[in-house]
């Protein structure tokens, strides 16, 4: 999977632009409408614009077999909650997947491992795909917690599901990014091996959770992916694609990241 962040960036006539670039940019690789349909399609592509583009991208990709993320996802399902935009919502205009605890939510909005938990139960129960955000600050990989860190963001979400009986057939459909916070936005990026050590440790926290989803996860690395370090990070055993922030603007960038993913 292959997925694009676009955060808060884009306009009617710039999202527009840039579907059609991705799109044609695919179909030139060989990776165009027919071959994302397939049941064997080599990579799944995803774009999450702001919420209030969502409906118009859904409409723009209908067709070309890209699917449209949310870039976050409220944990209540309707009520008094004021800027919310609940899971139900999300699936009312097309949208399949939903990122959720990305740092920046969790450190500019405050959002606790609870309450991120939270969010995963509420896109499952609503046929949302979560892709679930977890990764380490600078202070925390130099202070040798790295796996600690990611191992109790995984411990919260797995615990919340526990207690909300999910059961493991909809546990399957999450999705989970490693993105070292330090590597969001920076240029700078975790090497191959030191995002395939904290993947490998993702996957061995998940078997010991829940082994029944542990070997079919996909476990996406984020943090300034680019072109010419996607194939080197998607050659390691346990990545399984990109969550793309910046790179997800530049259509060129983009689709290359997608090829390198389908190898």
């Amino acid at each position: 999977m292959v997925a694009g962040n676009w955060k808060l960036n884009g306009s009617r006539s710039a999202n527009r632009a840039l579907v059609r670039a991705v799109t044609d940019g695919l179909a030139a690789v060989s990776l165009g409408p027919e071959i994302l349909a397939s049941p064997r399609a080599p990579v799944d592509v995803l774009v999450c614009p702001p919420f209030v583009y969502l409906a118009e991208v859904a409409g723009l990709v209908d067709g070309c077999n890209l699917a449209v993320g949310a870039q976050d996802v409220a944990a209540e399902e309707s009520g008094a909650f004021t800027g919310e935009v609940s899971a139900g919502m999300l699936r009312d205009v097309a949208c399949s997947h939903a990122i959720v605890g990305h740092s920046e939510r969790r450190a500019l909005f405050g959002e606790s491992d609870e309450r991120v938990a939270a969010k995963v139960v509420a896109a499952l129960r609503a046929g949302l795909v979560p892709i679930l955000c977890v990764g380490e600050t600078l202070a925390e990989r130099d202070g040798g917690q790295t796996l600690p860190v990611v191992r109790r963001q995984l411990d919260a979400v797995f615990s919340a599901l526990d207690t909300a009986g999910v059961a493991s057939a909809a546990r399957r459909a999450i999705v989970v990014a490693y993105e070292p916070v330090w590597a969001i936005g920076t240029g700078r990026t975790a090497t191959p091996a030191q995002a395939q050590e904290v993947h490998a440790d993702i996957r061995a926290t998940v078997m010991r959770r829940d082994a029944t989803i542990a070997g079919g996860l996909r476990i996406l690395y984020g943090g300034s992916v680019k072109a010419s370090n996607a194939k080197d990070l998607f050659a390691m055993q346990d990545i399984d694609g990109g969550l793309i922030g910046g790179a997800s603007l530049q259509a060129a960038e983009f689709v290359s990241i997608c090829k390198a993913a389908a190898g």
